[in-house]
């Protein structure tokens, strides 16, 4: 389980294309401290870190193997050397809980559609699926490329949030611009009262 509280950017440094594809990740944690097996979100999927090292400039790095189907749901698909993503380790017991649950299983994959300043801060525009765009309510909760956000809100398939200025800084939503895809996990909440109101037809 995750927060939504980003505590690195990593960067995309090998993909390599085998059964599975294999993506190495450089890190600032310190990779004697992850564990093989260990879930990494990463943009908000979380992976399984099946190696781990030493650079020689100094950084950490990990590395997961992303199956096809992941490849094919998430934004995965579209990462290459250079690639800078947002990476969260998972909660341990009595940590803070600053955020809000999230799985690390990604429910859409949207698209930014509108990028304005809004005081010091700025507000994003996002477009996703009708399915999901039911299960998003303004003032809830939804994580976004790993970011748990407030929804302000909800027009048809588009949902607004604003991003401040820290979150920027700290994250990759700094660098994030219109025409952007990004992972989409719903308020977990959200996903199991529509299960139940589903069964109950």
């Amino acid at each position: 389980m995750f927060t939504g509280i980003v505590t690195d950017i990593g960067e995309v440094i090998a993909v390599e294309k085998r059964g599975d594809t294999r993506l190495t990740i450089a890190t600032a944690y310190d990779p004697d401290g992850i564990a093989i097996g260990a879930s990494i979100a990463c943009s908000g999927c979380c992976l399984t870190a099946v190696e781990t090292g030493r650079l020689q400039d100094g950084r950490g790095f990990f590395a997961v193997d992303a199956s096809a189907e992941t490849l094919a749901r998430t934004t995965l698909g579209g990462w290459k050397v250079g690639t800078r993503i947002n990476l969260e380790r998972p909660l341990k017991m009595g940590d803070e809980l600053g955020g809000h649950v999230v799985s690390g299983h990604v429910d859409d994959v949207g698209e930014i559609v509108a990028v304005e300043p809004e005081g010091d801060s700025l507000r994003f525009r996002f477009r996703v699926s009708s399915e999901i765009s039911r299960l998003i309510a303004p003032k809830g909760s939804v994580a976004l490329d790993g970011t748990s956000l407030t929804v302000n809100e909800v027009e048809g398939r588009e949902f607004g949030v604003n991003i401040i200025p820290h979150t920027q800084a700290v994250t990759t939503w700094g660098k994030a611009k219109s025409g952007d895809r990004v992972n989409v996990e719903i308020d977990m909440l959200a996903r199991y009262v529509a299960r139940l109101a589903e069964t109950r037809l």
